[in-house]
């Protein structure tokens, strides 16, 4: 999986040096033999990780001690490597929202407080936005809040979802590149790096690399699990989301390399970076 994400990331900055690469709850790829992966920390801008302090049993859940503290260990190297850390705990009540982004703004972390777990809403303007400023945000290292708003099914129509973000003064918004089937234009991108008090964001798509999301423009409907032989199980959690051998040149050729692919698509339409989903997938097959 580094490997894949050093791909990744050096496809996309060969077009845009500038691209940021942010691998979410990848965690154990910190650390390779007990030494930090330095391959692996230099090709990407960025850490995020989930429930640090909350969520990880549920909707407002702390954190285990135990599992907060080993991640804690983990991001640590990464921002000793000059990485900036985002991290996103799902927190309902005024208190845990305040604790979660306390604790994270106290260690230099960029904190979230979502809402919801499904990350279908914009908070409400009632929670607390961290640093709020009118700056203009060029690189991730600038940024004191962010928002991931990766469902759209909330929102009436494309233009009320471009609408809605720009009426926020997040410094990043972590979205999908798709609204329904269509990809958002550069045009629409632009837009979506206006803040409501005129600074500008940063625009990042999420991007799945280790599982296929049957949803998706590359779905082929003649597939099953099997066939192709990179299509290897259902998420039984999430139903239409199959974990792949992300090792298999034919799901590369999905995500990178080609005028098709999910990250031509991505930087076509000129996002400022690409957040990568199900990166821990390698553990599937090691537990086999």
């Amino acid at each position: 999986m580094r490997t894949f994400v050093g791909e990744i990331s050096a496809y996309a900055k060969e077009q845009n040096p500038d691209f940021a690469v942010i691998p979410q709850n990848g965690h154990p790829l910190i650390l390779r033999n007990g030494n930090p992966a330095t391959a692996y920390l230099n090709a990407v801008d960025a850490l995020a990780q989930e429930s640090l302090f909350f969520g990880y049993g549920g909707m407002d859940q702390p954190t285990p001690a135990r599992e907060t503290n080993n991640l804690l260990r983990l991001l640590n190297i990464g921002k000793d490597a000059n990485k900036a850390i985002l991290v996103t705990d799902y927190v309902t009540t005024s208190f845990k929202v305040n604790n979660s982004i306390n604790q994270n703004t106290a260690l230099g972390f960029t904190p979230f407080a979502a809402p919801k777990r499904e990350l279908t809403v914009i908070p409400a303007r009632t929670f607390p936005l961290t640093g709020e400023n009118d700056n203009d945000i060029t690189q991730l290292s600038e940024a004191k809040n962010f928002l991931y708003l990766l469902n759209m099914e909330e929102f009436d129509s494309r233009d009320d979802f471009i609408s809605s973000v720009q009426n926020t003064n997040y410094d990043v918004i972590i979205m999908d590149a798709f609204y329904g089937s269509r990809v958002f234009t550069p045009q629409e991108v632009e837009q979506l790096r206006q803040k409501e008090n005129g600074g500008t964001r940063l625009v990042i798509s999420y991007m799945s690399i280790g599982e296929a999301e049957d949803y998706r423009y590359y779905w082929n409907d003649e597939w099953r699990q099997g066939n192709p032989e990179w299509l290897v199980r259902e998420n039984p959690n999430w139903r239409g989301n199959y974990k792949v051998q992300y090792w298999n040149p034919d799901w590369k050729a999905i995500i990178l390399g080609n005028e098709q692919s999910y990250l031509q698509l991505i930087l076509d339409a000129g996002f400022d970076g690409v957040y990568l989903d199900i990166i821990d997938g390698f553990e599937f097959f090691e537990n086999q």
